[in-house]
């Protein structure tokens, strides 16, 4: 499987990211105080973000062009920026100012759990009990990070909001599979400028002003690294892995962003510190390690994605083609049946027996 095993690369970047993003973020929160500026500084964060991106895309481009997403695929689309990018905010605002923060970090940790339920039992993804078990090894890592080291209670309304959060980033990171095949900065991009505008109008209304310059530019640029292109990434791995992998893989950043607040800022470690590294090193290995062989029949499929005329791609083209690979466009996959090593990738969504 070394050419599937390539796609794990993306999904660990993607935690390296927004796991180094959570300590420098953290350096923010004491720049201001009242209602509004959790809201403004997570605008600021996804329209760093969305910003970023676009401006990418377009130099990437040389201008604008528009997106090849078949049709199908814009429902998922617009579903997870409404889950992801506004509903899943605004719900761990809420949580936030209801809720301590050790038992906030803690409660945070259910995304991933989450995120692999929903991909399992309603969107019928396949598994087995090496990647259960790796997954169990990861989340147990991040619950060992971020236990309470004293007594923290959290009444009323806090950890149902945040349950809430990280069901709705779940429910997101599932619908972003099914449209992981089209652009990824495009996706990643449109995800930022929604939540961007939605959480700074609502800061807005709650009274914020601009920040200064340096908190502003700070902020963006922290947004475009670890959520930006921590995103763009991450739907990248879905392409290869499927969402209950890509969402184990992703849920080492809690271990990544430890990491960075001892190198950089100086935080003592403990031996809970070791033993959740030792925990996440396992369940990764045993992902990476993860061998999948079986008969299986592709069914008619129409997306569009970056792709080489391998045997999952032999087909005829509509338009002039200089023969240059890899190259994009919509097409339509017949039906076709083989075996060979594979992950559920987006040409591999298939049940078993």
């Amino acid at each position: 499987m070394t050419g599937l095993h390539r796609a794990a690369w993306p999904a660990l970047g993607a935690a390296l990211l927004f796991g180094a993003s959570t300590p420098f973020a953290k350096q923010l929160v004491g720049n201001g105080a009242g209602l509004s500026y959790p809201f403004l500084l997570a605008g600021l964060l996804y329209l760093g973000s969305g910003i970023g991106l676009t401006l990418t895309r377009l130099v990437r481009d040389r201008g604008w062009k528009p997106v090849a997403m078949p049709f199908n695929e814009w429902p998922w689309l617009l579903g997870a920026i409404a889950f992801g990018g506004v509903l899943g905010p605004l719900l761990l605002m809420v949580g936030l100012s209801h809720t301590t923060a050790a038992t906030a970090s803690l409660l945070l940790n259910l995304e991933a759990v989450l995120t692999a339920v929903l991909a399992w039992m309603v969107f019928k993804e396949s598994t087995d009990s090496r990647i259960v078990l790796g997954m169990a090894l990861i989340v147990a890592g991040g619950a060992v990070l971020a236990w309470p080291t004293g007594v923290a209670s959290a009444p009323g309304p806090g950890p149902l909001a945040l349950a809430g959060a990280c069901l709705a980033w779940a429910i997101d990171n599932n619908l972003t599979r099914k449209v992981s095949a089209s652009d990824a900065l495009f996706v990643a991009g449109s995800k930022g400028l929604v939540a961007g505008c939605v959480n700074t109008a609502l800061a807005f209304s709650l009274g914020a002003d601009w920040p200064a310059l340096p908190l502003l530019s700070a902020a963006m640029l922290i947004g475009f690294l670890g959520y930006g292109l921590s995103l763009v990434l991450f739907v990248l791995a879905l392409r290869g892995l499927g969402t209950a992998r890509t969402g184990a893989y992703f849920s080492t950043a809690p271990f990544v962003g430890a990491a960075i607040s001892i190198l950089v800022f100086a935080e003592p470690t403990s031996t809970g510190f070791w033993v959740a590294a030792a925990l996440m090193v396992a369940g990764v290995w045993l992902h990476l390690t993860e061998h999948h062989a079986h008969e299986h029949a592709h069914t008619e499929l129409l997306h569009g994605h970056q792709h080489q005329h391998d045997e999952h791609h032999q087909h005829s083209h509509d338009f002039e083609w200089d023969g240059a690979e890899p190259h994009a466009h919509v097409h339509q996959h017949t039906k076709l049946k083989h075996r060979h090593a594979h992950f559920p990738d987006i040409h591999h969504r298939h049940s078993h027996r």
